[in-house]
């Protein structure tokens, strides 16, 4: 994995070496192992560089063998070596980047049709004087970019991208996104100005300063298999998960997996460790204090299973008092999950011993494994039932049924873009409007109406377009890259993903079963009861937290005159709150962990605003 970053010009002055500097600068620990720099009057690249695929070779900015096309690329194209073998090119390389050039020569833009892997990357062909961005399918990989007319910047993380932008400005129409979802749904941010390239995006940049996008890849709006029997989707389903696990893991450093104990990582570990000959694979863990929330027990026991050699690392509330600050600058944006302080203690854990891990993200939203997904058909036809009954039972439960609190707050919506979004948001739709003294100004995003199909299917759509980029994997790829390590999701590779969308859903839930085919492949792997207990998921204990050693900062951060917060939304909406909390009598800890994430971003994104003299575009 690495960092890319470049600058293109509109009215003919030179890029300056120093601006492109300061950029590669935030993007030191995407890339420890070294810089490059291309500066060709208007237009300037830079890159930093984790070395993975080919260590010694493969510097970048990289230009082609005509020196037309120069390339920064940020990631791995895992079926590079077949690629290399059908095209007729004077490769000077071994590794996998100047296979992108190669395509772009026989193939042009279209070449990033052909690949695999988890990539962001930007190619600018001189003879056309286009400059191509380029983000990989699900958004593994991020990349984000700026224009105001006068040059176009981008840069895999926004911190990057602050040294070109003279005035830094929050974009305040971007709450109610993140009030939804946790996180600001691409193309927004939170920075006005700066855009989220979508996955499975082409963005072209012309000379006259146009800015076209359009997708290179989509994903099928309904199932294409009417029917599947049970016992060939699971044959389909393993044989397409072992060919990606077996992609994942060309490397030239040692591979490594997160192991929490859960179906999807153990399953994950299981398939590593056979493809490795059941040697040299270390796995890793984080565990709590909190017996309701550890896993540590069962992840040793798969490690055990498996024959890896096991890490793991202990999380506290002092973790998050000690890293919240700098990860929410490393996140660009509010952490999203309070999983993202232990993912990067993970992360820093595993990277002693290696540099790049699988993780098991994308499983759930692709086979129904989350509890929601067990009511997707009561989510679609739920506007029958009255709305006010429900929030007043909601608002009457007792602090232990929070999932139920959730469902009921979610059928509560108007509207089925609505409640698809409601089951994880923290705020309704109704108290989104309070807080912030109004109506959104932008729509839900289109993956909520596009879906096809059946309501099970319908749900994943909309899941693998917001939810999973925006959350999980933008959280993922930050908070491994904050310990210079790379994380890699063979749940996405992109036939299975592909085959998983063509399956009906009746192999995906069947019953009160959620991800029954996953389940059904982890059989013939692990034991009964590793692929049958009850799903945990990667939390922590908040709810505890915020009664005990950070309750007094959440109170401080969100209620003090300097807050962002306050000011911004309704203190005393904010408030009642944490009262409500403080007292047990009801649990809040995902409202305040979100507001409280907001308020934490902003006060570092403000704190680290000084630009060094010289760096702005201006």
């Amino acid at each position: 994995m690495c960092g890319i970053a470049g600058v293109r010009r509109f009215d003919g002055a030179p890029v300056d070496l120093g601006l492109l500097k300061a950029m590669a600068g935030h993007l030191e620990h995407r890339g420890p192992d070294g810089r490059g720099y291309l500066v060709d009057g208007s237009l300037g690249l830079a890159h930093t560089r984790l070395s993975i695929i080919d260590v010694e070779g493969s510097p970048q900015p990289m230009s082609g063998a005509g020196g037309h096309n120069h390339l920064v690329f940020n990631g791995e194209i895992l079926n590079y070596r077949q690629l290399r073998t059908g095209l007729s090119y004077p490769f000077r390389t071994d590794g996998d980047t100047e296979v992108l050039l190669a395509l772009y020569d026989r193939h042009g833009a279209d070449g990033v049709t052909r690949l695999r892997g988890q990539f962001a990357y930007a190619l600018f062909d001189s003879r056309t004087a286009d400059l191509h961005l380029f983000r990989d399918r699900l958004g593994i990989l991020p990349l984000y970019y700026y224009t105001d007319g006068r040059f176009f910047a981008f840069a895999s993380e926004i911190k990057a991208l602050l040294p070109a932008i003279a005035s830094v400005q929050v974009d305040e129409a971007a709450l109610h996104g993140y009030l939804t979802h946790r996180s600001v749904p691409a193309p927004h941010t939170f920075i006005a100005g700066v855009r989220k390239l979508r996955q499975g995006h082409h963005l072209v940049v012309g000379a006259d300063g146009t800015v076209r996008e359009h997708p290179y890849w989509t994903l099928p709006a309904a199932p294409q298999l009417t029917s599947c029997p049970p016992e060939e989707a699971v044959r389909l389903v393993g044989d397409a998960l072992t060919a990606s696990m077996r992609e994942s893991l060309v490397s030239d450093v040692p591979v490594g997996a997160y192991l929490s104990g859960g179906l999807d990582s153990s399953l994950i570990a299981a398939l590593a460790a056979r493809e490795q000959g059941g040697t040299g694979l270390h796995t890793f863990a984080a565990g709590f204090d909190d017996p309701r929330l550890d896993e540590t027990a069962w992840a040793r026991r798969t490690a055990q299973i498996v024959g890896s050699t096991h890490h793991e690392v202990r999380i506290g509330a002092e973790d998050f008092e000690q890293n919240w600050s700098r990860l929410s600058w490393h996140r660009d944006a509010p952490l999203s999950e309070p999983a993202d302080v232990a993912v990067f203690r993970l992360a820093e854990l595993a990277r002693r011993d290696v540099k790049v891990v699988l993780s098991g993200e994308g499983s759930d939203e692709l086979f129904g494994g989350y509890p929601k997904h067990r009511f997707a058909a009561a989510t679609r036809l739920a506007g029958v039932l009255p709305s006010r009954l429900l929030r007043h039972l909601e608002r009457r439960l007792p602090t232990g049924q929070a999932r139920l609190g959730i469902a009921l707050r979610t059928l509560s919506e108007a509207g089925y873009p609505e409640r698809l979004r409601g089951w994880f948001s923290p705020f309704t739709a109704a108290e989104r409007t309070e807080l912030v003294g109004g109506p959104p100004t932008r729509d839900a995003p289109q993956a909520y109406r596009l879906g096809g199909g059946d309501a099970l299917h319908r749900m994943l759509y909309a899941d693998v377009h917001t939810w999973l980029p925006d959350n999980l994997l933008e959280r993922g790829d930050r908070m491994s890259m904050a310990a210079s390590l790379e994380m890699r999701p063979p749940f996405l590779g992109l036939p299975l993903v592909e085959l998983a969308f063509s399956l009906p859903s009746n192999v995906k839930v069947r019953g009160s079963v959620g991800k029954w085919v996953v389940k059904e492949v982890a059989r013939r792997h692990l034991p009964k009861e590793i692929v049958d207990r009850p799903k945990v998921g990667f939390k922590v204990p908040l709810d505890q937290w915020f009664r005990g050693s950070l309750h007094d900062l959440a109170a401080d951060l969100l209620t003090d005159r300097s807050s962002f917060v306050a000011a911004a939304l309704d203190p005393r909406a904010v408030r009642e709150l944490l009262e409500s909390h403080t007292s047990g009598r009801r649990d809040e800890q995902m409202r305040i962990w979100t507001l409280l994430s907001l308020e934490v971003w902003h006060r570092e994104l403000v704190s680290r605003r000084t630009l060094p003299e010289n760096t702005t575009s201006r």
